[in-house]
């Protein structure tokens, strides 16, 4: 036990001093990319538009946001961190240690959920220069973004197992998580779309988990918060054992 809390913190605590160590890259540009979010969106096209669900569109967009910058942050943490591990080779001095498989995933999971709670804690604070908020609850909201973070940290330790060049890991990002997460409700209720709509948005993960987090902050949720908290665990669980087969069988990791 002891030996295996010794390889999950070096591991935790080289992820956290890599994206601390540069963090002019990794910390400043989505804080500065919410922050125009939240001046284009939220005040300069949010006062056209009105309230939306009884709230300022600015109160409305913030948990989004914030939730966001939590997904890309922790996916793109340990797809490029794993994947960088992968290429220099150190990977296969993991694979022959005593460190266990559940270490390694664990270590590396912490890590990107470290990035992404930095990264949504920081965009937290530039928010309350935009608007004031009466949170719901902090239990919701403490327990859907680690839920959420610990997701996407698992889905970026998959595409980096998976990634044969740098520009892999920048596929899924691209061609899967935008496109998801820029239809899962950050800037609308996904109410006012047509039933079928509705429907088909519902399919999206990552309105789930927008809704959850926005619950804590708002009261307010397009979906039930039982599906929220069903859908993250059942991803979680799915991912960390697909992961681990992944990684125990050496695939994508030996030459």
């Amino acid at each position: 036990m002891r030996l295996a809390w010794v390889a999950f913190n070096t591991i935790l605590h080289k992820e956290i001093r890599r994206f601390t160590r540069i963090w002019v890259q990794t910390l400043v540009p989505p804080v500065i990319t919410m922050t125009l979010y939240f001046v284009i969106f939220g005040q300069l096209i949010g006062g056209r538009i009105g309230a939306m669900n009884g709230f300022s569109y600015m109160q409305f967009i913030v948990p989004g946001l914030i939730m966001m910058s939590c997904i890309t942050n922790s996916f793109g943490n340990v797809a490029s961190s794993f994947y960088s591990t992968k290429f220099a080779r150190n990977v296969e001095e993991l694979l022959i240690s005593p460190t266990s498989t559940h270490v390694i995933i664990l270590g590396y999971m912490a890590g990107g959920m470290a990035r992404g709670l930095f990264v949504g804690t920081l965009v937290t604070v530039v928010s309350l220069f935009f608007v004031e908020f009466n949170i719901h609850s902090w239990t919701i909201i403490f327990i859907t973004v680690l839920l959420t973070t610990a997701t996407f940290s698992l889905g970026g330790l998959i595409n980096a197992v998976f990634a044969r060049s740098f520009d892999d890991i920048s596929i899924i990002p691209t061609f899967v998580l935008t496109p998801l997460t820029y239809l899962g409700g950050v800037f609308y209720s996904i109410s006012l779309l047509p039933a079928f709509w509705q429907g088909v948005s519902k399919l999206n993960p990552i309105v789930y988990m927008i809704n959850g987090f926005r619950y804590g902050f708002l009261g307010i949720s397009d979906v039930g918060l039982g599906y929220t908290f069903a859908v993250l665990i059942t991803f979680i669980t799915a991912l960390y054992g697909f992961v681990y087969y992944l990684i125990s069988h050496g695939v994508g990791l030996r030459s």
